[in-house]
Parts: C-alpha cells; sequence; structure tokens
C-alpha cells in the first residue's frame, strides 16, 4: 500500500514540471512572435515612408519648376546671367562651345562674346530699325577691313575686216574701295539692387539699350557720317549735276525750284536718271517730312504717286518703287539733296564682324554697373553710278 501511494505521489510530481516547461516554452515562443511581429511592422512602415518619398519625387520630376527648367534648357543664360549680376565668371569659362556659338572668352581682360541668345536679339532690332542697312549690300569679315574692287569701265572694242589688221582697243580698269571697320560703342548702366531683383529681366533690358543706341548710331552714319572714326554717309560725296559726275561723285537731278518741288516731273525724272540696270533693284529714300510732302503730289491725271503696301509689313510705293524712311535724310530745304533713288544693294556695302562684346564694370560708377557694349562696323559707297540724289534747287 506504501509503494502504491509513493508511486503516486511521484507520478504527480513529474506531470507537474513537464506542465510548467511547456508553459515556460510557450511564453518563450509567444514573447518571439510578438519581437517578429514588431519587427516586420516597423520594417513595413520604414518601406512604406520609402514609396511615399519616391512618389513624391517622382511627381516633382515629372513637373519640375519653372526656374529649375529654365537652367536646364538654356545653359548659357544662366551662365551670362551669373556674370551679369554678380560677376560670376566660372559659369562662362566651364561652358562648351557647340558649333561656332559665341560664347566664350576672347580675353583675359573680363570681356566676352555675348551668349546666342542676346546676340540674336540684338541683330533682329537692328534689322528692324529704319535705315540703310535695310536695303545696303551687308557682308560679315573676319578683318579690319573689307575691299571692294570695282570695274569702272568697259572694255574696248571695234569691227574688223576680213584683211585689215585688228586695231587696239582699251583695256578696263578696276577702282578699289576699302572700307575700314570703325568701333560702334554703347555704355548703358544700372545699379546693383536693380540687377539683384530676380523679377527684372536683363538680358531684355542690355538688349534693348545696346540696340537703340546702335542702330541711331548707324543709321545717321550710314547717311552722313564723314569717315572719321565711323563709317561714311553716301551723302558726304560730292553731288554734281547728273551726266556731268565722275567715279567719286554722285549725280543729282534739280527740282527747279528752290527749296520745293517743281512738280511731279522731277521725280520722274530722278527715276529715269539711274541706268536701267539699277533700276529693277532701286528705292526711294526720304525722311518721313519729305515723304509727307511727296504723298500729297499727283499726276497729270490726279492720280497720287505714292501707293500703299497691298500687304502688312510692305513698304510704301512711290511711282511703282518701294520708300524706305530714313529720318536721317535731310528736310526739304534750298539745296539739300533730301530724295535719294537707287540700288543700294549695289552702290552702298556694310561691312560689320559677327561678334558683340560686353565688358562688366562694377567699379567705375558705384554703386551703378556698366556695361561697355562695342561692335566693329563699316561703310562706304562702292557704286557711284547706283545712286542718284534729288537737289531742291532751281538747277
Amino acid at each position: 500500500m506504501e509503494k502504491t501511494e509513493a508511486k503516486a505521489t511521484g507520478g504527480t510530481g513529474a506531470s507537474a514540471a513537464g506542465a510548467a516547461e511547456v508553459v515556460e516554452a510557450l511564453s518563450d515562443f509567444m514573447s518571439d512572435i510578438r519581437v517578429f511581429h514588431g519587427g516586420i511592422t516597423k520594417k513595413l512602415q520604414q518601406q512604406e515612408e520609402r514609396l511615399t518619398m519616391l512618389d513624391r519625387k517622382s511627381i516633382r520630376a515629372e513637373r519640375p519648376a519653372l526656374s529649375t527648367a529654365a537652367e536646364t534648357q538654356v545653359p548659357h543664360q544662366k551662365a551670362f546671367d551669373a556674370y551679369l549680376r554678380h560677376g560670376d565668371d566660372d559659369a562662362l569659362r566651364g561652358l562648351e562651345l557647340e558649333g561656332k556659338a559665341l560664347n566664350t572668352a576672347v580675353s583675359g581682360d573680363g570681356g566676352y562674346l555675348v551668349d546666342p541668345r542676346t546676340a540674336e536679339r540684338v541683330q533682329s532690332v537692328l534689322r528692324g530699325a529704319a535705315s540703310v542697312r535695310a536695303i545696303a549690300n551687308v557682308v560679315t569679315v573676319e578683318a579690319t577691313s573689307y575691299d571692294v574692287l570695282i570695274d569702272t569701265t568697259e572694255a574696248g572694242a571695234g569691227w574688223a575686216s576680213e584683211t585689215g589688221p585688228a586695231a587696239e582697243t582699251g583695256t578696263p580698269t578696276v577702282e578699289r574701295v576699302s572700307i575700314p571697320l570703325h568701333e560702334l560703342s554703347a555704355l548703358p548702366k544700372a545699379s546693383q539692387r536693380l540687377l539683384d531683383d530676380a523679377a527684372f529681366d536683363i538680358e531684355g533690358w542690355l538688349a534693348g539699350r545696346i540696340a537703340e543706341k546702335f542702330s541711331r548710331a548707324e543709321a545717321q552714319a550710314f547717311v552722313s557720317g564723314d569717315g572719321a572714326d565711323k563709317p561714311r554717309g553716301f551723302l558726304t560725296y560730292d553731288a554734281v549735276p547728273e551726266g556731268s559726275d565722275d567715279w567719286g561723285q554722285i549725280g543729282y537731278v534739280a527740282t527747279g525750284s528752290d527749296g520745293g518741288f517743281g512738280g511731279a516731273e522731277a521725280l520722274v525724272d530722278l527715276v529715269y536718271a539711274l541706268g536701267a540696270q539699277y533700276r529693277a533693284g532701286a528705292s526711294f529714300v526720304m525722311n518721313s517730312k519729305t515723304a509727307g510732302a511727296v504723298r500729297k503730289m499727283k499726276d497729270a491725271d490726279g492720280r497720287f504717286l505714292w501707293s500703299d503696301g497691298l500687304a502688312a509689313g510692305e513698304p510704301a510705293r512711290l511711282l511703282g518703287y518701294p520708300v524706305l524712311i530714313a529720318e536721317d535724310m535731310p528736310d526739304i530745304a534750298t539745296g539739300a539733296t533730301a530724295v535719294a533713288f537707287g540700288d543700294f544693294g549695289a552702290g552702298y556695302t556694310i561691312a560689320e564682324r559677327p561678334d558683340l562684346r560686353i565688358l562688366r564694370d562694377p567699379f567705375s560708377a558705384k554703386p551703378h554697373v556698366l556695361f561697355y557694349a562695342t561692335k566693329r562696323v563699316g561703310g562706304d559707297v562702292t557704286d557711284f553710278s547706283a545712286i542718284k540724289l534729288l537737289k531742291f534747287s532751281a538747277s
């Protein structure tokens, strides 16, 4: 009996110990499950945060800011803008040349060729200016001058008999016209505070200021420049009565009235004083005041000599020829040659270098910044027979 009770007691103790071990194992297992679950949850949250950040970055990449897009698309403009605002030329030095783009340093003194965007805008304004440039022969050169060779005479010729000796004939001669390039400059300025204003259109302002100065200076020189450090204008040459003009002189037709039109016949005489070989490409040149007087003139049948262009942008026409309004032409006055007529593409040549230089000077006019812009250009008459003048005189 005692042995049986001992066995029962021993069995009960062993069972209790085993149950305790099971409970402890289950507790450890549940603890490990909780730790594993927490780790998985944390990793999932981190992954979700990363995906959210990637989504935001992709949205920003698809819709870039305007300033960022502009910097990416126009690196030359960004570099030039930094140079104008702060004098920082590192970006300019680091630009890569593309073809013949004028955007690299030309010297170590701070002068740089204008980047292609700005130069293009300046040139477009110059072409739109009302000057002889619009109808003249414009050439681009890479030298200090441009020489034009003109055959001023014809080769001689004569009839010969079958057996008679051939007589010597005249040999043509060649004239040489040298057009030196002169330096045209502009010196606009702006305050540093204004340049620092992000809303200010620096390049637009600079292009407008330079274009205005250059276009006015060029237009005046091509008409009446004396040739001293500037182009020589076609009105500075001697004007002599038509038929007596020689090389170096320009023929004129008189109106028959001092300081006024003797009649519409004077304009007709002017047209036919020009050689037939030039009339196909000829144009009238006069200022607005003269154009106002000519516009009122009629022929014998009461028809106006002046007619407006048939389409927008086309020049007005006088006696069937286009009219260029150049304000630098003189007003109607006694002895004035206020109207020119000719083929200026053959008669007047403008030579220029393609580069425009800008030197930024923040020291000479503090607190302003000076922008010294230069361009080299020259002009001269290259065929005196291609231009005729109308002189407001009795003879």
